[in-house]
């Protein structure tokens, strides 16, 4: 594999949607009849095609000298990776026709969001409050309407409103622990991001904050669907971050260089992993009811 090739497939970050998996596992899990031909589909429009190209075009947008997001020591992008990441966009585009016209609907907003929110004549990554909502709200609520809208038998467009919002407020507390190491090189680029702006302390008592909001909500959701259990089998995992989350948060109380990337890739992986695990172990427990 040349340098070029390698460049490319390295900065599209395919391994980084296992970090937004949550969200597609949580809407499956809350259908009553899926449709498995579709939610296949669907997990590889939005996984493998629509967040790698959205990686990819932000570091095209960025170029980065410094660790991003899932890579400590990115290659610097080539003209290649923007033509494939538009490549991908438009496959993205034309698999979603086969899953209904309001979810390719859905699909093209996400695109041109995330090409607003690295573009650099527009560049809605730099301004805190406007990068952070386009994020919460599109890797959040936007996402999960369309997984339970084109997994659903009956393509409903009736979802549950509070479920997109707990979608929400889970990116929303994910996110600005995503930046807490990037605070200086984000200043360079002149971008102000909401970790930022809280600072350290700040944005692990916002996270715990949205965190904690986020389980209320699912808590509502899955009380109201007579659920109980799926609730407390998602408590019963998300337990081993909230331990990892209290002793990172007292560290850097002690010291700030404790906020690096080796610690952020860790609360990262170990938060996708349980999230994961628990709404999977969730649509399993479903399945055979």
């Amino acid at each position: 594999m040349n340098k070029t090739l390698r460049s490319t497939f390295q900065l599209l970050r395919f391994h980084f949607s296992f970090f937004l998996m949550p969200v597609y596992f949580f809407a499956l899990g809350q259908v009553n009849q899926i449709n498995w031909y579709h939610a296949a589909i669907i997990f590889l429009i939005l996984h493998f095609l629509a967040y790698p190209a959205s990686n990819g075009y932000n570091s095209y947008m960025d170029r980065d000298e410094s660790s991003i997001g899932g890579i400590k020591e990115p290659m610097q992008p080539t003209k290649q990776l923007f033509f494939i990441t538009g490549f991908m966009d438009i496959l993205a585009i034309c698999m979603s026709f086969f899953v209904s016209w309001v979810f390719s609907f859905g699909i093209v907003l996400y695109i041109l969001a995330s090409r607003a929110y690295s573009y650099r004549k527009i560049r809605l990554k730099k301004y805190p409050i406007a990068g952070y909502l386009t994020v919460v709200i599109f890797q959040g609520a936007v996402t999960f309407f369309l997984v339970y809208h084109g997994s659903e038998n009956n393509q409903t467009t009736q979802i549950p409103v509070i479920s997109l919002i707990a979608s929400s407020l889970l990116i929303g507390g994910f996110y600005p622990l995503t930046q807490i190491y990037q605070h200086e090189e984000d200043l360079k680029d002149g971008v102000q991001t909401l970790s930022y702006k809280l600072g350290y302390r700040g944005t692990f008592i916002f996270t715990g904050i949205l965190y904690a909001l986020a389980f209320c909500f699912l808590g509502l959701q899955f009380f109201l669907n007579l659920d109980q259990k799926s609730f407390f089998i998602l408590q019963a995992f998300m337990l081993p971050v909230l331990v990892y989350y209290v002793i990172w948060f007292r560290k850097v109380q002690k010291n700030k260089k404790e906020a690096n990337f080796k610690n952020t890739m860790r609360m990262n992986l170990l938060a996708s992993i349980c999230s994961n695990l628990g709404f999977i172990t969730i649509i399993i427990f479903h399945f055979f009811e």
